[in-house]
């Protein structure tokens, strides 16, 4: 039994029924048996948990949970309290700074971004230590990808953040008549002065949402 929030449940229902995730589910057991994984295993839906469907109102998408210790906890780009900012956290807060004048927060926890409806989606969920992208090509995608186009065929005038080729690739699954893509580089080091910095994301999403009635987001 998939121990995950309500109203999410009711949305991906069909996807637990389905082969893949039987065949991802006995994958993940085993590898949190065999070794160490990321995030702890009570975390592993930590994005459907903190932002229910019908609160989301912000999509970032990224790549994998962190692989070192004490930074994943099922939220993209987020580190737990007391843990170092990774290069692309501080690239995401620089760019904050540089269009709000927000200065760079204490803690690299976003569960803050979460209650607020930024759903902070990882396209894949677990992680082995140490080895990025080891847990994914075994059903992560397709689950994750359901959420997506649950959440574009269910709710109006959300954002989505989609950085990097990966999550880019994902605007198939949006209808931009009814929701706001944002597209650009990573903000990874290797990609962030490539198109990341300077994309005006941020003040573009409070933008859109305040013209559709909502309330900003608080970077």
């Amino acid at each position: 039994m998939v121990r995950i929030e309500p109203s999410w449940k009711e949305q991906l229902q069909e996807e637990f029924g389905k082969p893949y995730f039987a065949e991802l589910t006995q994958f993940v057991r085993q590898e949190y048996a065999s070794g160490t994984c990321y995030p702890p295993g009570r975390l592993i839906f930590n994005a459907f948990d903190t932002t229910p469907f019908d609160q989301v109102r912000v999509v970032i998408l990224g790549q994998d949970p962190y692989h070192g210790p004490g930074q994943a906890h099922g939220l993209c780009f987020s580190v737990q309290d007391g843990t170092q900012f990774p290069p692309s956290l501080q690239n995401i807060f620089k760019e904050i700074q540089a269009e709000t004048g927000a200065p760079i927060p204490a803690s690299g926890n976003l569960t803050r971004w979460a209650r607020q409806g930024v759903f902070l989606l990882n396209t894949c969920l677990t992680v082995r230590e140490h080895q990025a992208f080891s847990h994914s090509g075994h059903g992560w995608e397709t689950f994750t990808d359901a959420a997506i186009a649950a959440l574009n065929r269910g709710r109006e005038h959300l954002v989505f953040m989609l950085w990097g080729a990966p999550a880019g690739r994902k605007a198939a699954l949006i209808d931009s008549t009814r929701h706001l893509i944002l597209t650009s580089a990573h903000p990874s080091p290797l990609s962030a002065m490539r198109g990341f910095m300077g994309n005006g994301h941020f003040l573009k999403c409070n933008e859109y949402l305040q013209a559709h009635g909502q309330k900003p987001i608080l970077w």
